[in-house]
């Protein structure tokens, strides 16, 4: 039978070209294939990405080195901008082993999102190409603890992700925990002894995460492939939300009939929607998501209909409360108190007392805000969010039914206030 563990030990062939020159009109631009010299078990091996997607998928990662372009008033990045594309040996603080295609990816979402939040310390934890938590505080070792938290079970072996320099204390932290990748602009004297007892995390230094808002309004040209070889060529989507100000009080006009939202939001409210609509850039659409005090604490990501989403965001909300209450209480999983009771080694009363605290905090999501990529084509799927206690909501708009989700907000108790962003979000 095929060893099926060791197929993810695999460093798959590259036949890959060195360079890709690719010509768009009278424009030509160059690309550079990456490669890094890394010691693997003793033995020096210059190779690019592990492996694509799976094992078994060849991959290759370029670089953009000559060419620019301008398309529809749109000018692209140039090259010597780059970030995760111009990675070298010297960036790799420590490689574990050679990355992989998803590796890289998820450091590139990381950074998508971070560069909408450079106002304060913020981590990005991504799993799959998806935040499974991300939080703001004032230090860079609490933003990690409540993204940690947010998702402790969907964070194993993720790719964590910091705007600030990482100090002892958060890699103290780390280290207590599995991850794939940990990337920062620059790391304090001694943090990366100390995340080296990881011996197979890929610690990645970016410098340039210090002006990541350098590229908020800057395009890339993103490529899809089609099945029958074909190409879908797109501009990258530009966020046009980035103060309070941007944001637009839900309004409407149904039949001849005006209906506006009855309360503004608070400054706290405005606060938690800026947040969440930049958590949002990242995240693979139809999605829904809720945000309280600067962190995720719900996040659906990928589902077809807009209710299922938003009611698979709160029972993540309330299974993510229960874990960390188990472990905060018993510093256990909720799932390894669970199985435990099964095999008769703990008292059914230990998780009747946490789902009664879960229930009770309603898994952490009064006062939240709920956060929708796109709008919501009735009331059903803001209903799904106020009946859970959230105060405020922030979706794109432009429903022919929008009247219906502003009647929602005012008829709850308390009021719900909701703003339109004007642009929906979504990422395929």
């Amino acid at each position: 039978m095929k060893d099926l563990k060791q197929s993810y030990k695999t460093i798959m062939d590259d036949s890959f070209p060195d360079s890709l020159t690719i010509t768009y009109g009278s424009v030509q631009l160059t690309f550079k294939k990456r490669s890094w010299k890394i010691d693997e078990e003793g033995v020096l091996i210059e190779k690019g990405l592990r492996y694509g997607e799976n094992p078994g998928q060849e991959a290759a990662l370029y670089q953009l080195v000559n060419g620019n372009l301008s398309i529809g008033g749109c000018q692209f990045i140039e090259p010597g901008n780059s970030l995760v594309s111009s990675l070298s040996e010297e960036n790799m603080l420590q490689f574990g082993k050679h990355p992989g295609k998803t590796n890289l990816t998820d450091i590139d979402n990381s950074l998508n999102i971070l560069k909408y939040l450079s106002d304060k310390p913020t981590t990005v934890i991504i799993k799959h190409n998806n935040p499974c938590g991300v939080a703001q505080s004032e230090t860079i070792s609490d933003a990690f603890y409540k993204a940690l938290m947010a998702d402790r079970v969907a964070a194993f072996g993720g790719c964590v992700a910091l705007n600030r320099e990482l100090d002892r204390e958060t890699a103290d932290l780390i280290s207590k925990n599995y991850f794939e990748v940990v990337c920062a602009p620059s790391f304090a004297e001694g943090t990366v002894d100390i995340l080296k007892s990881r011996k197979n995390l890929r610690i990645v230094q970016i410098e340039k995460m210090t002006d990541l808002n350098a590229f908020r309004n800057s395009r890339f040209i993103d490529f899809k492939s089609l099945m029958d070889g074909g190409l879908i060529l797109q501009q990258s989507p530009l966020n046009r939300v980035t103060t309070k100000e941007d944001l637009i009080i839900a309004s409407t006009e149904y039949k001849g009939k005006k209906y506006t939202i009855d309360r503004t939001p608070t400054e706290k409210e405005y606060a938690d929607m800026l947040f969440g609509w930049s958590v949002e850039q990242g995240i693979t659409s139809n999605s829904v998501i809720y945000v309280k005090d600067g962190v995720t604490i719900g996040i659906g990501t990928g589902e077809q209909d807009r209710v299922g989403v938003a009611e698979i965001a709160v029972y993540k909300a309330y299974q993510k409360f229960a874990d960390t209450t188990a472990f905060n209480k018993y510093s256990r999983s909720y799932n390894q108190i669970k199985l435990e009771i099964e095999q008769g080694e703990e008292e059914m009363s230990v998780l009747e007392e946490i789902d009664s605290i879960t229930e009770e905090a309603r898994g952490g999501l009064p006062g939240s805000c709920m956060v929708s990529d796109a709008f919501f084509p009735f009331r059903d799927g803001v209903d799904v969010g106020i009946k859970e206690g959230i105060t405020s909501i922030i979706q794109p708009g432009g429903s022919m039914l929008d009247y219906q989700s502003i009647e929602a907000c005012n008829e709850a108790s308390p009021q719900v206030t909701m703003t339109y962003t004007g642009q929906r979000c979504f990422k395929h």
